[in-house]
């Protein structure tokens, strides 16, 4: 109980350090709005989609893919307060408390996924403004789904910050790393027109099946890739792999 005690007080830490800060809150719609409403109206005019996609509004194929760049980007920065606790001494205080590594990395990822799930739901509202009716059906499979790829992208976004020692140098790694994989999920454009060294390196993005299942969801299968079946089992299998990397090198760092 000890031990699941630490996991919520960090878990809780982050989340008022969070709703604390208004400003990253409605920062955080930023990004998905200029992506929604300025670029998918402006590629959506002269843009079209061929096979069995064909007339669907491209505003609406492109909105499955910001959600999943909503959970990706808040999901990997929430790992920054790693950093930046280390930096400023609080971070050792911690590991040489009496309760376990695992219970302390355990909560950050816990307070990153919900993080990033609470910023995702906010841009799931904008989902009526582009044409898409939300049904409780969908919010029922939809919301189980948007946790788990945010418990994965925390999770990786705390490898690093255990590797890595400056907020600057963190900032910039992990920028280097998610664009790829924002754009190679096929969060913008269809996989199936994509070259194959293109669609090789899809395949290899876990983020690739977790837009892709939410694709399935909120607009057709059709629109989407794989089966509903494929993309959990390996939005799962990707999140209990990371969160076992995670925690196991959150253990061995000093």
């Amino acid at each position: 109980m000890k031990r699941f005690r630490a996991t919520y007080i960090i878990w809780l830490r982050d989340m008022k350090r969070y709703f604390r800060d208004r400003s990253r809150i409605i920062g955080s719609l930023g990004s998905p709005i200029i992506f929604i409403f300025i670029l998918g109206v402006g590629l959506g005019s002269s843009l079209s989609f061929g096979g069995d996609a064909s007339g669907l509004d491209y505003k609406v194929f492109i909105f499955p893919g910001v959600l999943g760049m909503t959970v990706l980007f808040a999901g990997v920065f929430s790992a920054v307060s790693i950093v930046w606790d280390r930096e400023f001494g609080f971070l050792k205080e911690m590991l040489v408390a009496p309760v376990s590594s695992w219970s302390i990395a355990l909560g950050k990822v816990l307070s990153g996924a919900t993080i990033a799930s609470f910023q995702g739901i906010i841009i799931l509202m904008l989902a009526p403004l582009v044409g898409i009716d939300l049904s409780l059906w969908m919010l029922v499979r939809l919301l189980p789904l948007m946790f788990l790829i945010s418990f994965s992208m925390t999770g990786m976004g705390i490898l690093f910050a255990t590797r890595l020692k400056s907020m600057q140098g963190f900032q910039m790694i992990m920028n280097f790393i998610m664009m790829p994989m924002f754009f190679l999920s096929g969060a913008m454009f269809q996989l199936s027109r994509a070259p194959d060294w293109m669609d090789a390196l899809a395949k290899a993005n876990p983020l690739t099946y977790g837009v892709d299942a939410m694709r399935a969801i909120m607009v057709t299968e059709v629109a989407s890739r794989y089966s509903l079946f494929t993309d959990v089992v390996v939005v799962v299998v990707m999140s209990g792999v990371m969160i076992t990397i995670a925690v196991a090198a959150f253990g061995r760092q000093v």
